[in-house]
């Protein structure tokens, strides 16, 4: 709800003669709250039920996290805008104030994510790593309700309710890397829908619709599951574009990680080169092993 009122509060002040209601909706994947999401399986946890309004015509818009975005989108839906980026990393919040590097070994670590599971293992020997669901106030309770070490969350969440302050260690990127889309907000509209479009087209920032342009492709070629063991991060500098990508075994003793460099007007043919190289190192096995050990 928090994204959605940002947008709703953007075009009020970008269209204020455009009447704007929101409009909350449930997905499997927000109620579904004590099964991890690997568990849950299938694409779309996060949207299906919203998409499912849109294409009724029951709301305009659908205001997404675009690392919850599956990579095929329904028929007659597409994502039109993405907002300006928002930190990409990874934050720790810890019980005692430690940091990864100082994390003991078997140390409990609470998150929901696969990705971020399989990076723990190979960054904290022994890790025990802690499935964790819900809303922020009550993933960080659990640190002390559950006995958690600390707990690792998206730092744009953090940074939108305010509570900047209560983050141990934003995590370098070169430490854990993000998902495709973390970070920025997408608008999902109908395709013919025109005037919607253009009213909401001042949020859409370019230089993010590049980036995360380039994640999604080499997300795409990998196999497309927001919940694979898989992250890829962008940044454009002047007219560059680098992207970073990483594939991992499930129990975190292999990372293929490698990186491509090109003009930006390549964005997708860079995602499709990084995801060549990764699958050329190993990454056909890998994605094979998840495959047979994980529904998506």
């Amino acid at each position: 709800m928090t994204q959605a009122r940002w947008v709703a509060q953007r075009l009020k002040h970008d269209k204020p003669e455009i009447p704007v209601d929101i409009i909350a909706i449930k997905t499997k994947g927000d109620i579904m709250q004590d099964v991890s999401l690997a568990k849950i399986g299938g694409k779309g946890l996060f949207v299906k039920e919203i998409e499912d309004a849109l294409l009724r015509g029951e709301i305009d818009i659908a205001v997404h996290s675009m690392k919850d975005v599956p990579v095929e989108l329904p028929e007659g839906l597409e994502i039109g805008i993405m907002s300006e980026r928002e930190d990409p990393r990874d934050v720790l919040i810890s019980k005692d104030g430690r940091r990864i590097e100082d994390m003991p070994q078997g140390a409990r670590i609470g998150t929901g994510s696969l990705r971020r599971t399989i990076q723990l293992r190979y960054l904290i020997p022994g890790v025990e790593v802690i499935p964790l669901r819900g809303n922020l106030d009550t993933r960080i309770r659990k640190i002390r309700t559950d006995n958690l070490d600390g707990i690792i969350v998206a730092a744009a969440g953090m940074k939108r309710m305010g509570w900047s302050r209560k983050i141990t260690q934003v995590i370098p990127v070169d430490m854990m890397l993000p998902p495709a889309g973390q970070g920025v907000l997408g608008i999902e509209l109908r395709e013919d829908d025109i005037d919607t479009r253009n009213a909401v087209s001042p949020i859409n920032h370019p230089q993010t619709w590049l980036e995360v342009t380039a994640e999604r492709t080499f997300l795409k070629r990998l196999g497309g599951g927001c919940q694979l063991p898989v992250a890829s991060y962008g940044k454009k500098t002047d007219n560059d574009l680098t992207l970073t990508g990483f594939l991992g075994s499930l129990d975190g003793r292999i990372l293929i990680r490698d990186e491509v460099r090109g003009p930006c007007e390549s964005a997708e043919a860079l995602g499709v080169l990084l995801a060549e190289r990764i699958l050329s190192r190993g990454g056909e096995d890998i994605l094979k092993e998840v495959y047979k050990t994980h529904s998506f």
